[in-house]
């Protein structure tokens, strides 16, 4: 716990999300200050007014920021936690945490070892319609959880310049599992805990390029509850679904970045915040200097990079899986 009234703040990154969101909220919460930002290009820093460094071993021996905020691209986030909690400071990373889950476990270790505040970026869960839909199901209302489906649906070809570092497996691990799928299965993961098994497909099935242009993977948590979650870059159809069946009956998220929560009996408008990130950053902060409870920490959130890797795993091998040949049963 940083026992000050601020935490003073190093980003790295000057991308879409940083610009659109993550800036605007730092800059917006009221005990946070924006210190420095790491970036290959400082000529995008320049409108911010700090202090700016092309090279992350500079900024953290300039021992200017209490916490930083990984935006880069994957394959970065394990070593940039690394060095950045190895410089004592506090860090919140974007999702998915790692490109692995031997990496996203290292980061949890040396947090620990270092005794600082690992944060990873689902804000997702600060949603007040989630929080409200996982009070419920403990409530009951829809009796024993049995069944979740979770969607998520948009078009990128490969031909996005500004996206284009997402389309390198070497850089972003995969494709729609790692970037939109890992909201979804961090959500599966608050709602119903642990996960116990995976299975997983992963095709390429209009997109000819370098990671999957789809994926659908099944969950199966400690609880017994089963989850689907069906993520595409190959379908102009908008898809931002989440179903929950139980003995009871059904509770309806749909859209889950909308504001509705139905479930029996009941219907409630609970919106997120204008900026999603908001709340993220805010209960970071409340935890750092509070002491309060970090809604995605990183022992809570590398069960999505658990679940990833075992999808992956679970696709590679059944295709290398040979189809049974067909057997003519009939009696002679």
């Amino acid at each position: 716990m940083v026992h000050t009234g601020m935490l003073k703040w190093l980003v790295i990154g000057v991308g879409d999300i940083t610009t659109k969101r993550v800036m605007p909220a730092l800059l917006e919460e009221k005990r946070s200050q924006l210190w420095g930002i790491v970036t290959r290009d400082p000529g995008k820093a320049a409108r911010y007014g700090v202090r700016v460094f092309t090279d992350l071993k500079a900024a953290l021996r300039a021992s200017g920021a209490d916490a930083v905020y990984v935006a880069s691209p994957v394959f970065l986030h394990a070593p940039q936690t690394l060095a950045s909690l190895g410089a004592g400071k506090q860090v919140l990373c974007e999702k998915p945490m790692a490109m692995n889950f031997a990496q996203a476990r290292s980061m949890v270790e040396a947090a620990r070892a270092a005794g600082r505040t690992l944060g990873v970026a689902y804000y997702r869960r600060t949603y007040p319609k989630v929080a409200r839909a996982k009070e419920l199901l403990r409530q009951g209302a829809i009796g024993q959880p049995l069944l979740a489906f979770i969607t998520c649906y948009e078009w990128r070809s490969g031909a996005e310049v500004e996206r284009a570092w997402q389309f390198d497996p070497a850089l972003a691990g995969g494709g729609p599992l790692f970037d939109i799928g890992s909201h979804r299965i961090d959500v599966l993961n608050f709602l119903f805990g642990e996960p116990q098994r995976v299975t997983g497909q992963l095709s390429n099935a209009v997109h000819a390029t370098a990671v999957e242009d789809g994926a659908t993977v099944m969950i199966e948590y400690v609880n017994k509850v089963r989850c689907i979650v069906d993520v595409r870059w190959n379908s102009r159809l908008k898809r931002d679904e989440l179903r929950i069946i139980g003995t009871d009956g059904e509770m309806d998220l749909t859209p889950l970045s909308g504001p509705d929560l139905v479930y029996p009996g009941g219907r409630e408008d609970l919106p997120a915040h204008a900026n999603l990130h908001f709340p993220c950053i805010q209960n970071f902060v409340a935890a750092v200097l509070d002491g309060a409870p970090l809604l995605a920490s990183g022992e809570s959130s590398l069960w999505t990079d658990w679940v990833t890797e075992q999808a992956v795993a679970s696709s590679a091998q059944s295709r290398k899986s040979v189809a049974r040949p067909f057997i003519d049963r009939a009696e002679s």
